[in-house]
Formats: structure tokens, sequence, C-alpha cells
């Protein structure tokens, strides 16, 4: 088992068991069905499916943007890798380079798409034209011009992103995912009383521009993000006991969600579509401890939606506000489960496979921005965790296991609703990993740190 974060422990100190029996232990190495869950197929979601080649011109530059053209060109060409939807020809030598498209010569290397850039100074500046070209009918498909600002400048790296998103879009019709960033926690250290703490931090989409958004030298979990980008709640420690906070992101403003309950842990917030309504688990002794929710806008209305003796926590919400999906203890503290709900509250259903006498152990579900499917992570192997997504299409009865080697847990959706962020565990040690669930391609965006509890950003827009 790996080391515990603080959630973990506070699942421990809720008599949580944290190693599970389930049935079954191999690892599925197909598409075709499996029974290691009674009565749920359980397969791999990809299927080899057929990427077309994109080449990347070696970008040109003028008016002062030469120097930093190829720069602009690797951020560009590596977000198109890391989207996954084609197979990137770049790092090309210059002699590629011309006046006019030769057509004939980049399908003879094989590409479908053709894309070529020129940075051209502009003010304080510069701007970036590029065009995308149809190789295979020999013209120009798309063209834009995008403003990019000096490297010194915090949002340079942000703008090239989006950017590399519209050429995803041009050719496929889909968003991209580039121009986001992943909230996380990852243990610090105080070197006065030599204490681990956690702090957030943010890091981009491609594993690039990590910084430290807290430095309270405390405990803190969960972080999310609001749906614009421009706030994140988390769960701190800081007053003692656990309470939610939300704090600008551009700004660094905190401020605490009031201990509405009074006595109680607050943990687990997420926001509803809307951005005014946080909805959190409010863990105490008595009946009422389980899912709540608050309009912090208007510093009012708590309302209660599930909850009981056992411990609901964990929610998050469908992406046209009608739903919710969300861990329980009802069945008991050894094989928690995923389920679903209304938003406002009312009967709830089991997504997570559960059958009563068997075991199982699903937790930590995150709803598709696209509202097709659920990503969780669950006890395949025994002893060993794995990523997991149910299609809501057929309620759940089809779990499609996305990793197959260490352990893996803690989802968290990319705003194009292929990709998904999540910690990992490997044999040389712990780290931040992200997944295709079209192609089943596994990257580490940040290796060799315990990190705990990421969330994606929805796509961030200029400020």
């Amino acid at each position: 088992m790996r080391g515990m974060t603080m959630y973990e422990r506070l699942w421990c100190r809720l008599a949580v068991v944290a190693c599970l029996a389930v049935a079954g232990s191999a690892a599925p190495a197909s598409v075709g069905a499996q029974d290691q869950i009674p009565g749920v197929s359980l397969g791999l979601v990809y299927t080899g499916s057929y990427l077309p080649a994109l080449a990347v011109q070696p970008f040109t530059g003028r008016f002062g943007g030469s120097g930093l053209a190829p720069q602009v060109e690797t951020i560009v060409g590596d977000d198109l890798r890391y989207s996954d939807r084609f197979e990137i020809i770049n790092d090309l030598p210059g002699g590629f380079v011309r006046d006019e498209v030769d057509y004939a010569l980049w399908d003879r290397l094989g590409a479908v798409w053709l894309v070529t850039g020129t940075l051209e100074g502009a003010g304080d500046g510069y701007v970036l034209l590029l065009e995308l070209h149809d190789v295979v009918y020999g013209e120009v498909r798309e063209r834009g011009r995008f403003t990019v600002p000096d490297p010194s400048d915090a949002d340079y790296r942000m703008s090239v992103h989006r950017a590399s998103d519209e050429i995803v879009r041009w050719a496929t019709g889909d968003p991209g995912m580039s121009a986001s960033r992943i909230a996380f926690t990852m243990r610090g250290f105080r070197d006065t009383d030599s204490l681990t703490y956690n702090e957030v931090y943010l890091i981009d989409s491609d594993g690039e521009n990590l910084v430290r958004l807290t430095d309270f030298e405390d405990a803190l979990e969960s972080p999310s993000w609001s749906p614009d980008g421009s706030k994140l709640a988390y769960s701190s420690w800081k007053s003692g006991y656990p309470r939610i906070y939300e704090m600008n992101v551009d700004t660094r403003v905190e401020r605490m969600l009031p201990p509405v309950r009074g006595a109680g842990d607050y943990i687990t917030p997420t926001y509803s579509p809307d951005g005014r309504t946080l909805a959190f688990s409010v863990l105490g002794s008595d009946s009422r401890s389980g899912i709540f929710t608050y309009d912090f806008d208007g510093d009012c209305c708590l309302a209660y939606l599930s909850g009981g003796p056992w411990y609901d926590l964990s929610p998050t919400y469908s992406p046209d506000g009608r739903w919710m999906a969300f861990n329980t203890l009802r069945f008991g503290d050894a094989v928690p489960q995923v389920m679903l709900m209304p938003a406002e509250g009312g009967q709830a259903e089991t997504l997570s496979p559960y059958a009563y006498g068997n075991g199982g152990y699903f937790t930590s579900p995150d709803w598709s921005p696209l509202g097709d499917l659920v990503a969780f992570h669950g006890a395949i192997e025994r002893g060993r965790y794995h990523i997991l997504v149910a299609d809501l299409a057929d309620n759940g009865r089809v779990l499609r296991q996305l990793t197959s080697e260490g352990n893996n847990e803690d989802p968290s959706w990319a705003p194009d609703g292929r990709h998904l962020v999540f910690v990992g565990e490997r044999n040389w040690g712990y780290g931040l990993f992200v997944v295709d669930v079209t192609t089943g391609r596994v990257r580490a965006i940040l290796a060799g740190r315990r990190v705990g509890v990421p969330d994606w950003s929805p796509a961030l827009l200029p400020r």
C-alpha cells in the first residue's frame, strides 16, 4: 500500500478498511468481457482507433519573432501530441520551410494535416499566425491570428495552449484541453518543527509551469475548480477543524464557508454548474451527517441532500446540474460505493457494481463534462486500485478499466471529456498521470512526488 494522505487518514478514523477482498484478481488484457465482478462486464475503453498524421512545419518569425518561434512551435507540437488525436510529425529540419507549401512532399511523408506558423513581433508582445492545411485536398482548411504576450508574462504559455486547442477544434470539431490547469495537493516540509503538511499546487496540462498556490503550512485537501476557472474551493484544517475555504486564483484572496451546522468535519467540496452553490460533506456523530449544499455567493440557504448514520461524501454534479454522483458507506465501512441521485436530493441508485454479500471498493467519482461517463477508482486486483469509467447509457453495467499497472486513484476529467488525471504509484515511485480514454495512452506529468486528489480545471479563457 502507498503512503496515506490526510484524506485517507480521515477515512481510517471513520473505520474504513483500506485493503478489501474483491471477487477475482486478474486484470483485463483486452476488450473482451470479464467476469471478475458478478453481473458486470469489465474491459478496456480503447480499441486501437485510427489517428491521422499531423505534421508541424518549423515555425518562422519576423519583426522580432524569429528567436521565440522555435519555442512556440515546441509548445504547440507537444500540445497536439498530448491531445492524443494525431500521430505527430515534427522536429523537422529547417529545409522543410518554404514560401509555398509543397503538398506532394507532405503527402509522401504520410501527413494528413499540416500546421504552419509565423510569429510576428507586435508592440510589447507577439501575434501568432497559424494555418491548418488539408494535405489530401491540397488546401488551407483554417487560419487564425492569436495574441501571444512576452514570455515574462504569466499568461504566455496559456496563450499558446489556447492556439493549440483551436487547431484541435479545426481538425476534429471537438474541444482541446491544453489551455487548462490541474490543481492538487502535495506534501511540503516545515523547517521549524519537522512536520509534513499539504499545500495546493497548480500545473499546466502539459506538465509545465508548476506553482504553489497556498502557503499556509497546514493540512489542505480536495481542491475543486469553479466552473469559470477563477476560484478554488478546498478543505483546510487551519482553524483546528476541517472547514471549506474558497480562494480567488488570481488575487489569492480567501474566504471561509461559515460553520453553518456547528460541529462536524467539512470536507470534499464541489461547485454546481451555476458556480454559486457548493456541495460538500459534513461528517459528525448525528443522523444528519451527509451531503449539504450552500449558496456561497448569497451566504445563505443550507440544504440537506443525503446522509444518515452512515457517511455520504465526495459529491460531483452532472454538467446539466440535474444529477449528482457521490460516495457512500451505507453498505458498510469496508465497501464504499458510488451512487446517483437528483441534484436536489431524493432516491439514490447504486452506480458501482454492489451486490449484497459481495465485496467491492469503489470511490472518488467524477462526472465527465460531456455527461456520458462517470469515472472512479476501484479495487479490481486484490490490494490494487485502478481507474474505471461507467457509461451511463447502459446504467453502469459495463465498467471499463483504463489502467493496468501499479496503483491508481482519484480520477478527474479534463475539459475535453476525453482525458483523466489521476494519482499513480509505479515501481519507481509516485506521481501525477494522465490517461486518454480513447487510445489508452498514459503519461506522467509530475513524477517522483507524493500528490493528492487532483482536479482538472475547465478551459481557461483570457482574463
